[in-house]
């Protein structure tokens, strides 16, 4: 394998394991919270945050917000409790290669927790994975040693024998990707006091009050379109939490009319920014969308160019949850927003909002009652990352528990 933080050549797996030595600590006596871990963590942001960075990446912009001090700090704080809380121990990530942030959330908040780390990146990652291992690297050169000593993140290709001792030897596996990937991975047998911590397939939606999008003024309908194109062109829409869908709800003249005009205006937003998308990808949009409409699942299919597609659908129940190419939206009506309640499936996490109140919100989901969704937000929120992810929350996964009773 290749060890690419701290750089360190091939090695076998046999070796990386013996670096890190048996207790949690890994020989530097890292705890919940360790001022070493957070200063690193802070200053590998603070990297993040230049200016020439974030506007070349905006999405290592919204990485770095989230490692600021306070944010680190509010992590820890929220632990509290009568138990005393100690790190899991070694912890073995396994991300996706589809959005390059995912690992370093998932890692952060583990080396955050006091843990060991092996983090495997994928070789497909692309040049902002690239970005972020350069940065790192950077804020190591002024880093405590415990940091070079505890945290390790590597590549190698398609390898039961590493997978099988890298799940052998850790005390939680964290495995992110599509459901195909969660089942190899879990070919590979943990230790009988490990588990797993895994997050699979899943899709998310839009919903819009109709009446709230035409009687917003224009500045606010055009910063919800930019969030809107945040949402789901940062990552050519496949990111789990990147909407799919666009639910409006109201009458059928108001939701006509908005649709129309959010579709004006997530079009201005794409020209101006630039996005688009190559022959390949354009072409696939077309058999995705077609297909929906040859199995009569979609009324209109509407082009902008190759980078925006708009399906109306048949009928609310026909939302698809697979993708269908960056940039493709499929558009229904709903006159409630408890209709959604029905249409809801375990698959589905993210549910984008505008136009809707806290009490309408909690409503909706005490009537969902788990049957899915697992966030809310306002729309252009979709991608901001929370220690609670997927209705779990991740900091308390990445500790253990110590009752103490005298």
């Amino acid at each position: 394998m290749d060890v690419r933080f701290p750089a360190g050549g091939t090695v076998p797996v046999e070796v990386l394991l013996g670096q890190f030595g048996g207790e949690p600590g890994g020989g530097g006596g890292l705890r919940v919270g360790d001022e070493r871990i957070r200063e690193f963590l802070a200053a590998f942001g603070r990297r993040l945050l230049r200016p020439a960075l974030a506007r070349r990446h905006p999405e290592l912009g919204s990485l770095g917000f989230f490692l600021r001090p306070s944010e680190l700090a509010r992590t820890v704080e929220g632990l509290g409790g009568e138990h005393v809380r100690v790190p899991r121990g070694l912890i073995f990530h396994v991300p996706p290669a589809n959005v390059d942030t995912v690992f370093v959330y998932s890692w952060a908040l583990s080396a955050l927790m006091g843990n060991r780390n092996v983090v495997r990146l994928s070789h497909r990652s692309g040049t902002v994975a690239e970005t972020i291992l350069e940065t790192l690297h950077e804020a190591l050169a002024d880093a405590d040693p415990v940091i070079a000593a505890t945290q390790r993140v590597i590549s190698y290709g398609r390898s039961d024998t590493v997978t099988a001792a890298l799940s052998a030897a850790c005390d939680l596996r964290v495995v992110w990707g599509g459901d195909g990937a969660v089942r190899e991975i879990r070919r590979h047998a943990l230790a009988p006091h490990a588990r797993d911590l895994t997050f699979p397939d899943r899709s998310s939606f839009a919903v819009v009050r109709a009446a709230a999008w035409l009687c917003a003024p224009r500045a606010a309908r055009v910063t919800v379109a930019e969030g809107f194109v945040n949402d789901t062109y940062w990552f050519d829409q496949a990111a789990c939490s990147s909407p799919r869908t666009v639910f409006w709800v109201g009458s059928e003249d108001d939701c006509d009319a908005a649709r129309a005009d959010f579709t004006d205006h997530v079009a201005r937003v794409v020209t101006v920014r630039g996005w688009g998308v190559d022959a390949a990808m354009a072409v696939e949009k077309r058999v995705s969308t077609y297909g929906l409409a040859a199995d009569g699942l979609a009324e209109s299919v509407e082009f902008r160019g190759n980078a925006l597609a708009v399906v109306r659908l048949s009928a609310a129940a026909a939302a698809p949850r697979r993708w269908l190419g960056a940039g493709t939206f499929a558009h229904a009506r709903l006159a409630a927003l408890g209709e959604l309640v029905p249409l809801v499936e375990r698959r589905d996490q993210t549910m984008t909002h505008f136009g809707f109140g806290q009490d309408e919100l909690e409503e909706l989901a005490r009537g969902l009652a788990g049957r899915g969704v697992d966030r809310m937000v306002p729309v252009g929120s979709a991608l901001s990352f929370h220690r609670v992810w997927d209705g779990v929350d991740l900091p308390a996964e990445f500790t253990r528990l110590v009752t103490i009773i005298r």
